[in-house]
């Protein structure tokens, strides 16, 4: 049986140096890390993660700025908000929250995050600095799920590595962190013929493609890690993107959903945002 990778263990222990290296910053400095959330509309779901990031930062010592906006906020004024934001001094990283209201103009406004206080990782520049292998920030959700593949402390050197999904903030990203580490990368997707066959020779299966248990037993080699990056809710559960019960049969190691990647996700958006600080200060 599969051991399981507890993001709740691992966000936790991450966490925990956070708020050392918070606390560091602070007495030197003078002042906190500071993280602003622009939240428009009031989607339960991005309220709900909107929150949990506020609360994070809290823990670790950080200061907060929320700023919350009517559904019915107009391009200007959302952009008004992001580039004040953009030109305070004290706030070290802007994170919209997605998705925007379906009137608004996602990629205007997120092109007015500076690349240095983007700590999503979602800008051009810092794709592009990744794939050329000096990252400055990186998506906080691939920056997460290879904490959580080095905890269990395999070396990955040589690895042959498949990432199921090519999405810009999740599947590529996640390639080239692999890359990075020298794996052997693979990027399966939608229009790839028998995937089973990349990932049954996989050592490292990361699989994000929004599909309920799409991942089997029979598409795992034995011993491999698989990364379960899928929230999908059926009948009011949350599932995965990895048939979980069936898969930790054959896997080394797997993560479980929820508590997985998801925990990960909003603590790399602090170690983002603290290393924003640093940068800044020197």
């Amino acid at each position: 049986m599969a051991e399981i990778i507890s993001g709740k263990i691992v966000s936790a222990q991450t966490r925990e140096k956070i708020k050392a290296m918070v606390s560091e910053f602070e007495t030197e400095n003078k002042r906190k890390p500071c993280l602003a959330v622009v939240l428009v509309g009031n989607d339960p779901a991005s309220e709900v993660y909107v929150r949990n990031k506020i609360k994070g930062t809290e823990e670790v010592g950080m200061k907060s700025l929320s700023f919350n906006m009517p559904e019915n906020s107009t391009n200007a004024e959302v952009e008004e908000v992001v580039k004040c934001l953009a030109d305070d001094d004290n706030v070290d990283g802007i994170l919209v929250q997605l998705p925007l209201p379906k009137h608004l103009d996602e990629r205007k406004i997120l092109s007015l995050i500076p690349d240095t206080k983007d700590v999503d990782g979602f800008s051009p520049n810092n794709l592009g600095l990744l794939s050329i292998g000096t990252p400055r920030t990186v998506s906080c959700t691939p920056l997460g799920v290879m904490e959580l593949i080095k905890s269990t402390g395999i070396d990955l050197k040589g690895k042959n590595a498949v990432v199921i999904g090519r999405s810009n903030t999740v599947g590529k990203p996640m390639a080239m962190l692999l890359l990075n580490e020298n794996c052997t990368v693979t990027v399966c997707h939608s229009k790839t013929d028998n995937i089973a066959f990349y990932t049954k020779n996989a050592d490292i299966v990361v699989v994000a493609v929004g599909r309920p248990e799409f991942l089997k037993k029979d598409m795992v080699k034995e011993g491999a890690v698989v990364i379960d990056v899928g929230i999908n809710r059926v009948d009011g559960k949350l599932i995965g993107d990895v048939d979980f019960d069936a898969v930790s049969e054959v896997a080394g190691y797997i993560t479980p959903v929820p508590g997985g990647v998801g925990p990960m996700t909003i603590s790399m958006l602090l170690y983002n945002t603290l290393m924003a600080a640093k940068k800044v200060n020197g």
